[in-house]
């Protein structure tokens, strides 16, 4: 356990895993004097959803996984960081980002939208599609959109914020979901310090797509 710095270790009985022993409390004897049985509550299966495992770290520090019948395997918060979650969250943010593009192509055949980022942005986008075009890239100005441009556009735009049910917080969640995004791009930590807003961001994230998908 201290080579793998485990906090916890299964133990079994009759050849099947039964419960767990945590480390602080291992000290002379036998590993089965310090079992703990699984609780209930710390037991779920291998199809739960990722979004419900975030829901469950709000009140437990690890939950063990079902296989097959049996507890086969745990999760803990530090698994969080790992490459499944990270991929995770940025697959979500990937979408939202999609939808959001969709709707501002819908809202605003014309590049209308224009009006809704300032001229530091514009040009900005401009000069992406230069430099894209000029590896003979088809796409068009709105392709060229960063996140924090659709973030503005749609909070500026009367018209998307009322279909999506906007309200005050929802500049901070926008700017949130970007800095997670920023996060997840460049392999920085993002449970140290967030905790648990990470959790109700990736809820929230969720909940807003499928408010998007429905646009």
């Amino acid at each position: 356990m201290s080579t793998k710095d485990y906090d916890v270790i299964g133990v079994r009985e009759d050849g099947l895993i039964c419960g767990y022993a945590r480390k602080s409390e291992l000290s002379e004897g036998k590993i089965g004097d310090y079992l703990i049985h699984f609780g209930e509550n710390e037991k779920f299966p291998e199809t739960t959803s990722l979004i419900k495992v975030l829901k469950l770290f709000r009140d437990l520090d690890r939950i063990f996984v079902i296989f097959l019948g049996q507890v086969g395997g745990i999760v803990t918060r530090g698994d969080l960081q790992k490459a499944p979650v990270r991929m995770w969250l940025f697959g979500l943010i990937s979408l939202i980002e999609m939808q959001l593009l969709r709707i501002i192509r819908e809202s605003y055949p014309g590049e209308e939208w224009k009006d809704l980022i300032n001229h530091h942005r514009l040009s900005n986008t401009n000069k992406i599609l230069s430099e894209r075009q000029s590896n003979n890239t088809a796409i068009d100005l709105a392709d060229c959109l960063q996140f924090c441009d659709k973030r503005d556009i749609v909070l500026k735009s009367n018209e998307i914020r009322e279909k999506l049910g906007f309200n005050n917080k929802s500049e901070i969640f926008l700017k949130g979901l970007e800095e997670l995004r920023n996060n997840l791009c460049h392999a920085q930590d993002i449970i140290t310090g967030n905790w648990p807003n990470i959790i109700d961001l990736a809820i929230e994230a969720e909940n807003f797509l499928h408010k998007c998908e429905e646009f």
